[in-house]
């Protein structure tokens, strides 16, 4: 019965935890430091338009000068640019990444060259970067054309740096270069403007950056699987904002050694300043469900027949601690293992550790899991040998409820005494369970959460150990086994429980039937871990008192 007892703990803890996470998500509104200290707002945008920019200051809604082409026309046109790793599209229409294709995540395994395509600019789904500057004279933003020198880039043999140019001049004397610089073997993007101010005065120049974002849901069947936006300060280094959250509160945050990101599951866009210096954050929502989040830096002056440079770099690529960590302070939190993270992560260390021996994270869950076992055998041990004591009094309990049918009070009163002479504590089964429970938690989350999961083949069928079983044989299995357990324990005095009791292990098969076979491969395991250690302290029980 104790062990019923943690199915029903674990299962009321685990849901309560995702109802929490959820009412968060809906209910919570963030508001800025910088706001409630009584800092300067972020004024509106410009306009009302689609493509509006943000307004920095006054002098910023000088409108730009045409610019004059140095290549190419005046046209929006596209660039393709080719990595080892990203396959990117980029508008001459302000420089923006309209594209960015994952080579090595493709959607289906069994296709290859059909990747992920994080950034996309078409009807069905919009998320893009655009950046742009702004000023005391008029500079290009995201709504101006840039001019190029070719149209197609990609890294060629031993080059280890491709350096894609884009070019805009106006009629005052003033020429800016934007170059986009890409690395081998990195998802991370350099951004550079170089300002040539040809005028007899110094300019002050600011530099922005966004990611445009429509509207998308978190919930993910029966899983909920954050979608939106994050900020990460010296103050608060990892703040998730959904739609609604930038809706009712728009970010207005001014801060060093910052960064913003969108993110989905398995995958994150980030914009990253230097760190150095103060940006200004900010965000907005319009009615077409399209949220915008971005950075301004501080103006910079260049001064009259000088040259000045503009720094941020982009990220775009997988949530993966080893290549997020080095970035920027905090960006590694975009892998978001909850308020149990400092359990989690040890638990995805140890994971990833035995996956680099194996090559094979099935097995990796599963040696993790007896590991776990190990860690925890005194405590469940204990609990187990509660449940066998229970189990050998069964009988007596039974009596002691005929014989007290109509006298609930004499009953409870000669079970107390029962226990005292037989020395069982009833409830020595649910501590050892309890402190179990937030590692069972953690590890659920390590397992949803971990990019290095998404598509990794097991054995025979199960090919994804990130999705759920194809044939249902995984949750059918933890379903039997968790049947077998029950047989192990002590039955419920109480009829209705009893029933309630035998439900069970059908409702947690179609619980786990929509799990990714990860998962449920843990919870098998662990369930038949448990049953050879529950069968082997009861038999020890049984026969110590037979004897």
């Amino acid at each position: 019965m104790e062990n019923v007892r943690f199915f029903l703990i674990l299962a009321v803890s685990f849901l309560g935890l995702l109802i929490y996470q959820k009412w968060q998500e809906d209910y919570t509104v963030n508001v800025s430091p910088q706001a409630v200290n009584g800092a300067p707002q972020l004024q509106e945008f410009n306009s009302q338009a689609e493509d509006s920019v943000p307004f920095i200051n006054p002098e910023f809604q000088a409108k730009s000068d045409s610019p004059i082409p140095s290549f190419e026309s005046e046209t929006d046109s596209e660039i393709t640019v080719e990595t080892d790793l990203l396959s990117v599209v980029i508008s001459s229409k302000g420089g923006t990444l309209n594209s960015i294709t994952l080579k090595d995540y493709p959607i289906d395994p069994k296709i290859p060259d059909d990747a992920v395509e994080l950034l996309a600019n078409k009807s069905s789904r919009t998320f893009i970067h655009q950046g742009g500057l702004a000023g005391s004279k008029g500079l290009p933003t995201h709504n101006d054309i840039y001019s190029f020198e070719r149209t197609a880039y990609k890294f060629i043999r031993d080059e280890d740096e491709l350096v894609v140019p884009l070019y805009w001049t106006n009629k005052q004397g003033i020429t800016i270069q934007k170059n986009y610089i890409f690395k081998r073997g990195s998802y991370l993007i350099d951004i550079e403007y170089k300002v040539f101010n040809k005028l007899p005065d110094g300019i002050k120049v600011h530099q922005y950056a966004q990611l445009k974002r429509n509207k998308e849901s978190s919930r993910q069947g029966m899983l909920y699987l954050f979608s939106g936006a994050a900020l990460s300060t010296p103050e608060k280094r990892y703040e998730k904002y959904d739609y609604g959250d930038l809706e009712k509160a728009p970010i207005n945050v001014s801060a060093k050694e910052s960064w913003i990101a969108v993110m989905e599951h398995y995958f994150v866009a980030a914009l990253i300043p230097e760190k150095e210096a103060e940006n200004q954050y900010y965000s907005k929502t319009n009615t077409a469900d399209v949220f915008t989040v971005g950075f301004y830096s501080q103006a910079k002056t260049i001064g009259a027949n000088e040259q000045g440079s503009l720094l941020s770099s982009f990220y775009a690529g997988p949530k993966r601690h080893d290549l997020l960590e080095p970035l920027a302070t905090g960006l590694q939190l975009t892998v978001d293992y909850g308020m149990l993270w400092f359990i989690a992560k040890p638990l995805f260390i140890v994971l990833n550790f035995i996956n680099d021996k194996l090559h094979n994270w099935g097995w990796a869950i599963i040696i993790l899991t007896i590991l776990l076992k190990l860690l925890f055998y005194p405590l469940a041990a204990a609990g187990y040998r509660s449940m066998a004591n229970m189990r050998r009094v069964q009988p007596k309990l039974l009596a002691l409820k005929e014989r007290h049918s109509d006298d609930k009070a004499q009953l409870n009163q000669d079970m107390m005494k029962l226990y005292k002479e037989e020395r069982i504590n009833p409830l020595g089964g649910c501590l050892p369970m309890l402190v179990q429970i937030p590692f069972f938690i953690a590890l659920y989350w390590v397992l949803l959460e971990s990019v290095e999961m998404r598509q990794a083949p097991f054995i025979l069928w199960i090919t994804d150990l990130s999705s759920m079983d194809p044939f249902y044989v995984l949750p059918l299995l933890m379903g039997v086994s968790m049947w077998f357990q029950q047989k192990l324990n002590p039955a419920p005095i109480d009829p209705t429980q009893a029933k309630v009791m035998k439900i069970l292990p059908f409702v947690f098969t179609g619980f786990f039937a929509f799990f990714p076979s990860g998962l449920v491969l843990y919870w098998l395991v662990n369930n038949l871990l448990s049953i050879a250690q529950q069968w082997r302290i009861t038999r020890m029980i049984e026969n110590s008192h037979s004897t």
